[in-house]
C-alpha cells in the first residue's frame, strides 16, 4: 500500500536529462515506484492526479540564516513556500552553539552580534528562541523532531572563539592550550552531526558593540588547524568569507581559501559572486581562486544568485550604505546630529567622493543616488514621493540626487525607505550570467534566508529562476534550472539519497504549474515574536511541497506538519572529497 500517488506528472528528475510523464508512488518518507502513467496497480492511501504540472525534486538552499527562525517559524517561511526543502545554516561563522555555561552573558553577546551582523530582530531572538543549550550537540537536540524542512548547520568560528577565549576572543590571539580547546570542542561538534566549519575574515562584519567579530582575529594558523580538522570527519565541508568575496580577492585571500580546503580536503564554498558586465575581470579574478584549488588539491566553490534581490535601504537605520568606506562614522550619530552632518554639503561631498572610489569596490554600484526609488514614507512632506525615482525628484526642485535624496529622509526622521535600482539589469550582464553559470566551481545560491529580515528577501530566487526560464529571458531549460536548484547543491554538500527524483531516494518534492510558478513582490509584514517585521514574499504556481513524503505546503498554504529532519554529517551526509 502506497501512502500517496501522483498521477500523470512531468517529472524534472534534477539530473539535467529530459522531463518525461510517469506516475510516482511515496511509502514510508521515500520514493517507492516510479512508473509510466496507468500501469500501477498498487493502492494508495491518497493520491492526486498531476497533469500537466511539473515534479521537481525539493529545492536545496546551500546558504541560510535560518539558526534561530526555526524555533519560531519550523517552517523556514518563506523558503518552504517557494519549493526549499532543505537549508544549509551556520554560515559566515556566526551559530547559536556553543555557548560556555561559565558565561551566561555570551548569549546576550551572541544575539547582539546576530541582530547586528546579520539584520535579525534583537527582540524576536530574545523571545523566538529558547536558549537552553551550551553544547553544538544540544543545539541540534533542540531542533530535532520540531522543523517542517530538513536542515544542516555549520559550526560557527565566532562561537569557537568565545566559548574558548571569553572576551579576548575579540583582538587575541589564543594560546597553545585555547587551540587545542577550540579544536576539542569543534570535534565535539563534528561528532554531535555538525556540517563542517563557517567563518568570517570580511570587514564588514562587526559585533553588536561595534567591534570586528571574533573570527577576524583568527591567524592562517588557526584557521588551516581548524580546516585540517574538518578534513577528520565523514559528509563536511567549509564556508567561508573574506573581503574580497565582495568584489575581487587579494593574493592573500586565494592563498588563504585554496590553503584551508586543500588542507581540508573537503570543498570551500563563499557567498557570493557578483555578476556585472561593467566590471568584465571580476568574475575570471574571483574563479582564478577555483581554478588554483583544484591544481593544489582543494575545490573552491562560488556562490552566485540567479535573480536581482532587491535590498532596500535607510540613513536612519545599519544597512549595506553603512559599509561604504568613509561613511560609518556618519550614519553612526545620534539622528539630529546626522541629519545636520548629511545637510553639510561639504561633508556630502566626501561621501559621494568615498562612495565612488576604488575602495568602494562593490559598494560603487550604490552610489547612483538617482536611480533611487522612494519607499514608505512617514510625513506629510513627503506626501506622495513613495514609488519615485530620486532624480526626476531632484530635476523638479534643481538639486542634485544625492541632496535631494538627504532632504527627503530628513522630513522622516531618517526612517524612508530607499530602494536602490539595480546597475546590471542589462542583456550583457545577464548572458556574463548565463555563461559563469557553466563553469564547474560556480553554483546557485546565496538567497541569505532568515538573516536581514527587513532589508532584502533572497529566499524566492527558486520560483522566480524557474519562471525566468520558463517564461522571461530563457537563458537555461527548465531541466538544467531544476538541476542547478537541486542536485548540484546536494552533490557538493553529499546529501545521501536527496536532490533528485530516484526510487529509493527521500521524497523531498516539489509540484508546481510551469505555466504560472513565480514569487510576488516583497511586502513587510510583522509576524516575528515583538511584532518585529520583515520582507515577505507569496509562492505563485507552487500546487504542493513534500519533505520526506509529507505534504508541508498545499496551494501556498502551510499544512502544519514538521517532518524535517536535522541532517548530520556522516548519519545524512557522505564526503565529499577533493583529491
Amino acid at each position: 500500500m502506497l501512502d500517496h500517488l501522483i498521477r500523470g506528472a512531468t517529472v524534472v528528475d534534477g539530473t539535467g536529462t529530459p522531463s518525461y510523464i510517469a506516475d510516482l508512488g511515496i511509502r514510508d518518507g521515500r520514493i517507492a515506484v516510479i512508473a509510466e502513467p496507468g500501469t500501477l496497480t498498487e493502492s494508495a492511501t491518497t493520491s492526486e492526479d498531476a497533469t500537466g504540472l511539473v515534479l521537481a525534486p525539493g529545492f536545496v538552499d546551500p546558504h541560510t540564516h535560518y539558526d534561530a527562525q526555526l524555533f519560531w517559524d519550523p517552517y523556514a517561511t518563506p523558503s518552504m513556500n517557494h519549493g526549499v526543502t532543505t537549508v544549509a545554516g551556520g554560515n559566515c561563522g556566526f551559530t547559536l552553539a556553543p555557548l560556555n555555561p561559565a558565561r551566561p552573558g555570551d548569549a546576550d553577546y551572541t544575539r547582539r552580534m546576530m541582530s547586528k551582523v546579520e539584520g535579525m530582530s534583537l527582540v524576536a531572538l530574545e523571545e523566538g528562541a529558547p536558549w537552553n543549550w551550551s553544547t553544538f550537540a544540544e543545539y541540534l537536540d533542540a531542533l530535532d523532531g520540531r522543523t517542517a524542512v530538513n536542515a544542516g548547520f555549520m559550526v560557527g568560528h565566532c562561537a569557537l572563539r568565545r566559548h574558548v577565549m571569553g572576551p579576548d576572543a575579540i583582538g587575541g590571539q589564543p594560546t597553545g592550550e585555547q587551540l587545542a580547546e577550540m579544536l576539542r570542542i569543534f570535534h565535539e561538534a563534528m561528532d554531535a552531526g555538525a556540517w563542517g566549519f563557517s567563518t568570517t575574515q570580511s570587514s564588514t562584519h562587526s559585533d553588536g558593540d561595534g567591534e570586528p567579530v571574533a573570527s577576524r582575529h583568527a591567524g592562517p594558523a588557526e584557521l588551516l588547524a581548524l580546516s585540517r580538522a574538518v578534513g577528520e570527519h565523514e559528509g563536511t565541508q567549509i564556508e567561508a568569507i573574506v573581503a574580497g568575496c565582495l568584489d575581487q580577492f587579494s593574493d592573500e585571500e586565494v592563498d588563504l581559501f585554496v590553503g584551508m580546503s586543500a588542507a581540508a580536503g573537503r570543498p570551500l564554498n563563499w557567498n557570493v559572486l557578483t555578476i556585472d558586465a561593467a566590471v568584465p575581470e571580476r568574475v575570471p579574478r574571483q574563479l582564478g581562486a577555483s581554478d588554483r584549488a583544484r591544481e593544489e588539491g582543494g575545490r573552491i566553490v562560488a556562490l552566485t544568485m540567479p535573480i536581482l534581490t532587491p535590498m532596500n535601504m535607510s540613513l536612519g537605520t545599519f544597512c549595506a550604505l553603512n559599509l561604504i568606506p568613509g561613511w560609518g562614522e556618519t550614519l553612526a550619530l545620534p539622528v539630529p546630529e546626522r541629519i545636520a552632518a548629511l545637510r553639510d554639503a561639504d561633508v556630502r561631498t566626501r561621501m559621494l567622493r568615498h562612495a565612488n572610489s576604488k575602495e568602494a569596490g562593490v559598494f560603487r554600484r550604490l552610489a547612483n543616488f538617482g536611480r533611487y526609488v522612494i519607499g514608505d514614507t512617514y510625513s506629510e512632506a513627503n506626501e506622495g514621493l513613495s514609488g519615485r525615482v530620486v532624480q526626476d525628484i531632484a530635476a523638479e526642485r534643481g538639486q542634485e540626487p544625492f541632496h535631494c535624496l538627504v532632504e527627503i529622509c530628513a522630513n522622516d526622521d531618517l526612517r524612508t525607505v530607499l530602494w536602490p535600482m539595480p546597475t546590471d539589469n542589462d542583456p550583457d550582464s545577464w548572458e556574463l550570467r548565463r555563461k559563469t553559470w557553466e563553469h564547474q566551481d560556480v553554483m546557485l545560491g546565496g538567497s541569505d534566508a532568515g538573516a536581514h529580515l527587513d532589508r532584502m528577501c533572497g529566499a524566492p530566487y527558486t520560483t522566480r529562476f524557474i519562471g525566468d526560464c520558463l517564461r522571461g529571458r530563457k537563458l537555461v531549460g527548465l531541466e538544467t534550472a531544476v538541476k542547478m536548484l537541486t542536485d548540484d547543491p546536494a552533490q557538493l554538500f553529499g546529501l545521501r539519497e536527496r536532490g533528485r527524483i530516484e526510487e529509493g531516494f527521500h521524497a523531498d518534492l516539489v509540484l508546481f504549474d510551469p505555466e504560472r510558478i513565480a514569487a510576488g513582490p516583497a511586502t513587510l509584514v510583522h509576524d516575528l515574536p515583538g511584532d518585529s517585521p520583515r520582507l515577505d514574499s507569496r509562492a505563485i504556481g507552487i500546487v504542493s511541497v513534500r519533505v520526506n513524503g509529507v505534504e508541508t505546503i498545499r496551494d501556498d498554504e502551510i499544512t502544519g506538519a514538521v517532518p524535517g529532519t536535522v541532517l548530520r554529517s556522516g548519519r545524512d551526509t557522505r564526503t565529499v572529497a577533493t583529491r
